[in-house]
């Protein structure tokens, strides 16, 4: 395959770009003329593959747990999916995948009484893009880091501070937590292409969450919603702007005696409409997606925890599915 490049805008929120040009130093010219009516539909294009991790369903997010817990957790996750073009972008037969890690550390902590978490989540990815463009074979290839997430949550309600020994008595009924996640712009970026792993931007995601159990059930929705800076270096020196992606999930959860916990899912995203040098474009995004999680304890310190989701519904035409596998190491006060 020629492997001159299918440029993919994976990290520009939830809608990436994806162009073809035949060099780098083409790839940079391209950037001061390109029409913006291709552009907006090149934006529109790639909805759901960019961040597509960061608005991946959490269940659990709010659980209450003892304080002074801390925890390591190593993941992997592979996805794939179709880019759906308009037709006039003269791009065709466009697919993907992703071979994604990340690294993150949790530690649980006593806010003024109430149970509160701080996580740092450094995510890696290696992504490749291939199509016909003009009929021609394209393909574009990429690895390296993405823009780290720091977040922290505090549950208001139903979820006190404990001790691990205060911990063994208590049972949750109703949780209402808040949390608020930043993306600092620390990932890969290369201002010449269109595809990078970092998006030259801040975002910040306040969140709220209401768990509620009876029983081995429990019941879980947590509507958040997405501000984005402006990336006023996109590709060649053009400013690229973004609409807030208004957020809900919601997840029924089954535990078993033996700690096992199962993990029905179900996430809608909307908006995120996109502005190129201060034009508008006509892509705003409706999204719908499932999956099914489930966590496996090992020991009294590790655990596993698999999860599967894929795309319902889509406004873009584009699809994603994705599996993955993690491992979470804990320790602290009372382990």
């Amino acid at each position: 395959m020629n492997r001159h490049r299918v440029g993919v805008q994976r990290a520009v929120g939830n809608a990436p770009i994806l162009v073809d040009v035949s060099c780098d130093a083409l790839e940079a010219r391209v950037a001061n003329r390109l029409p913006l009516g291709l552009a907006f539909g090149m934006i529109a294009a790639l909805s759901v593959v960019s961040n597509a991790k960061a608005q991946e369903a959490e269940p659990r997010s709010y659980s209450n747990a003892p304080i002074g817990l801390n925890f390591l957790i190593s993941g992997y996750v592979y996805s794939q999916g179709k880019i759906a073009f308009d037709p006039d972008a003269a791009i065709a037969d466009a697919t993907f995948h992703s071979n994604g890690g990340v690294l993150a550390y949790v530690r649980s902590f006593d806010l003024a009484g109430y149970s509160a978490k701080f996580d740092v989540i450094v995510p890696t990815s290696s992504f490749a893009a291939h199509g016909l463009v003009n009929g021609e074979p394209r393909e574009r290839e990429m690895s390296g880091l993405g823009d780290p997430r720091f977040r922290v949550s505090v549950n208001l309600f139903g979820a006190p501070a404990l001790s691990a020994k205060e911990f063994a008595s208590y049972r949750q009924d109703l949780i209402v937590g808040l949390s608020l996640q930043v993306s600092a712009p620390l990932g890969q970026y290369d201002n010449t292409k269109l595809l990078n792993l970092g998006g030259n931007r801040w975002s910040f995601r306040p969140e709220l969450g209401i768990s509620k159990a009876w029983g081995p059930w429990t019941v879980e929705f947590a509507p958040s919603v997405t501000f984005f800076s402006d990336n006023t270096d996109f590709f060649g020196g053009n400013t690229f702007s973004q609409a807030p992606i208004y957020a809900v999930q919601g997840h029924v959860i089954y535990t078993f005696q033996s700690g096992i916990w199962m993990a029905l899912d179900g996430l809608y995203f909307a908006g995120g409409r996109t502005a190129l040098n201060g034009v508008k474009s006509d892509n705003e995004q409706a999204i719908t997606r499932a999956g099914l999680t489930a966590a496996l304890p090992i020991d009294r310190q590790n655990s596993l925890k698999l999860s599967a989701s894929t795309g319902i519904t889509t406004r873009t035409g584009s699809e994603l599915t994705a599996v993955g596998i993690a491992w979470q190491y804990r320790w602290g006060d009372g382990y």
